[in-house]
């Protein structure tokens, strides 16, 4: 059932194949090369290398190097860090000033308050 697509070209269906079965000697080769516990003995130590993760960990390591700052990036900056902080800075400072103004002018006892002895 699965050989008869009658949506795919047969051209398509070949290139897909092909790529299949590369895909397929590849996996086999690399899993070869992994599962080798010879490797010691010819020098190359115990790792495999991969092209594709050491593109990727070198992308990850000179990230910041080839950031371009936009307005996007710019806004999420302040939306992330820069906003929270200053929100949380203001609801401190009011709730601080509305208590230190009740402690000031007597509407709450001595005894009543908290932190007495800061």
């Amino acid at each position: 059932m699965a050989d008869k697509q009658y949506d795919v070209s047969e051209a398509t269906k070949r290139s897909v194949e092909a790529y299949a079965k590369r895909r397929a000697i590849l996996r086999e080769e690399y899993i070869k090369q992994i599962t080798n516990p010879h490797r010691h003995g010819t020098g190359e130590g115990g790792t495999l290398f991969d092209s594709g993760i050491q593109r990727f960990m070198s992308m990850r390591a000179t990230e910041y190097e080839h950031f371009k700052p936009t307005p996007k990036t710019s806004m999420y900056g302040l939306g992330i860090i820069v906003i929270p902080i200053v929100a949380y800075a203001y609801l401190l400072k009011t709730t601080r000033d509305a208590q230190e103004h009740k402690y000031r002018t007597g509407q709450v006892a001595y005894k009543d308050r908290r932190f007495k002895f800061i």
